[in-house]
């Protein structure tokens, strides 16, 4: 199935290349300025410290639908082992292979394409074999720390969880908003809780990848609206799973990175920020999400942590 008429449409709503310069490679991220880490620093009240990352194990999330999207798979490479000879110092070593995007992660710019191209207008082969991403890569990105803003939309909703048909509308998320009595500016990174994770840490991969609620096709336009630097949720798949429009694969994502420019993050552990922010009554915090600078990467996994 070709891209519909309303993909393109919504896309030349979001188009944001030219608009930090041909050069550019880092999207929405340029939204994140000195000013805003600053006011992003002075939410931190307490210094509670809330980790959102899942563990990378060989149990994790990844069922094996996406080919060559492998779990963690850890070796142990020495063990105790005196490498300067007898009665030195013992080392232990340790190795991983894993999918880049395998657990709790940030999506590249260039881990989608479409129509043949990759975000600012960049063709799509510029992603090769070799070299893996030429422009945009996870390793461009080198920090993001910035206001981080929880949209909590199952509690808006009056849910712990989505249902797994429920597509998060723009109107899910002025909800989340109302309920946390704040309001998504310039340079935030929004947080989409669907509870969708619980599946997942109670035990069940399968039903917490499928059916699985997620963003619409329409949020795309209200986070470009409101200049948000970045969004992440609680999600295998970001948006819906079958998706939202029948035959219609990944166009958050085509919206999300290529069009706009915005790094999208799936797998975040979002259940103890829930219960955190419902007990302070607040909702923005200081969060601190650095990709790992894995050079022409289209992926990271991150260890994302929000302070209260």
């Amino acid at each position: 199935m070709s891209l519909p008429a309303e993909f393109h449409e919504i896309a030349k709503r979001v188009n944001n290349w030219g608009r930090w310069g041909t050069d550019d490679e880092i999207g929405t991220l340029n939204l994140i300025t000195d000013e805003v880490v600053r006011e992003a620093a002075a939410t931190v009240r307490t210094g509670r410290r809330i980790p959102l990352a899942l563990p990378l194990q060989q149990d994790g999330v990844q069922t094996g639908m996406i080919p060559g999207r492998v779990n963690p798979l850890h070796a142990m490479v020495q063990i105790n082992q005196e490498i300067f000879g007898p009665g030195t110092v013992a080392c232990s070593d340790d190795a991983v292979t894993m999918g880049l995007q395998a657990a709790t992660h940030w999506d590249a710019l260039t881990h989608v394409s479409h129509s043949g191209m990759i975000y600012n207008g960049r063709p799509a082969d510029t992603v090769t074999a070799h070299a893996g991403a030429e422009f945009s890569g996870i390793d461009k990105p080198r920090h993001i720390v910035s206001r981080g803003v929880l949209l909590d939309v199952a509690r808006a909703r009056g849910a712990d969880r989505l249902a797994g048909d429920h597509a998060v509308t723009p109107e899910d998320l002025e909800a989340a908003e109302e309920f946390a009595g704040i309001r998504v500016r310039s340079g935030d990174i929004v947080l989409v809780r669907t509870g969708q994770i619980q599946l997942y840490l109670a035990g069940d991969k399968h039903a917490y990848a499928y059916p699985s609620p997620g963003l619409s096709v329409r949020a795309p336009e209200w986070f470009h609206a409101r200049d948000v630097a970045a969004v992440a949720n609680d999600t295998l798949t970001f948006e819906m799973f079958p998706p939202e429009i029948e035959g219609l694969w990944l166009p958050v994502h085509a919206l999300d990175l290529v069009e706009m420019g915005m790094l999208q993050g799936q797998n975040w552990n979002l259940e103890e920020l829930s219960t955190a922010c419902g007990q302070e009554s607040r909702y923005t915090f200081l969060l601190s999400a650095m990709p790992e600078p894995f050079v022409g990467g289209t992926g990271t996994p991150v260890a994302p942590v929000a302070i209260l």
